[in-house]
């Protein structure tokens, strides 16, 4: 082999290595910093791309259980608000009954009359206040109900119907017209409160049902969420326990690199022992 002072081949070969070696540790470094084998398309631009779309559908299902949660919410409120008009239904069903009594004197219909439309009007005052974030699907307002995001693409949805329980309407017959002051008043009273039982148990039992439809497709959207989240880490997360072993590899070949382009370097200082 030729000796020069003008090129040195092992030099140039050791540094070649040892570039290459720093580079490797930088990936290792960057890897284990980050704990991401692929943070961007250079690393693997196929796989940077499948992440990234997986990465948008988590953030669209991300709305999507915020609807959900806020149906359920709506839901929620319009059952509580149901179960109360449903006992006050029967407290009604007391009065109701008691005015049917031929012997009540005219002060007793009176206070039973009384009664009567306080505990209507705690009705109407229920429903109206069955509103959340400004739903409110029993005041008979939402005829067509509230649609919520089912799915990713926004394509599917969640119908939550509407009900009206407002007075003297199509569940609640019964209203502030009504009276119990007279027999006739009372048994007309009698019979609308029995159908309007009857309607009402059948409202909140569909109220109830979409609930529980709301919350399974809800805990589906959330069970989908991590599934998507766990592929995600297969395609991109670093194995660090790999990248701890290779980094100590690398940094023991990055010292012998080092060491080896020294000796390269003072290759050309034996020929200066050529013209002593």
């Amino acid at each position: 082999m030729t000796s020069s002072v003008l090129t040195n081949a092992a030099a140039a070969v050791a540094l070649q290595n040892l570039s290459r070696t720093n580079e490797n540790l930088t990936g290792v470094q960057n890897r284990v910093s980050t704990g991401l084998k692929v943070q961007g398309a250079k690393d693997n631009a196929a796989i940077w791309a499948i992440a990234q779309g997986q990465r948008a559908d988590i953030g669209a299902l991300s709305a999507v259980k915020q609807s959900l949660d806020r149906a359920t919410a709506i839901a929620d409120v319009a059952l509580t608000a149901g179960e109360s008009i449903s006992d006050l239904l029967n407290q009604l069903k007391e009065k109701v009954v008691a005015a049917k009594d031929l012997s009540l004197k005219t002060q007793s219909r009176e206070l039973l009359n009384a009664d009567f439309k306080a505990i209507l009007r705690s009705i109407a005052s229920a429903v109206e206040n069955a509103s959340f974030d400004g739903g409110n699907i029993l005041n008979g307002s939402l005829t067509s109900g509230l649609k919520f995001l089912a799915n990713a693409d926004a394509t599917s949805f969640i119908t939550l119907a509407g009900k009206n329980l407002t007075l003297s309407g199509s569940i609640i017959s019964l209203g502030l017209a009504d009276t119990l002051l007279t027999i006739s008043g009372a048994t007309s009273a009698l019979t609308k409160l029995d159908n309007s039982i009857t309607a009402l148990n059948s409202a909140l039992g569909d109220v109830g049902a979409q609930a529980r439809q709301i919350t399974a497709h809800n805990t589906f959207v959330s069970k989908l969420t991590d599934r998507l989240e766990s592929g995600i880490g297969s395609l991109v997360d670093a194995d660090l326990a790999k990248e701890s072993a290779r980094l100590q590899a690398l940094q023991v070949q990055q010292q012998l690199g080092a060491q080896a382009l020294s000796i390269a370097n003072q290759a050309p200082q034996i020929i200066l022992s050529l013209f002593q």
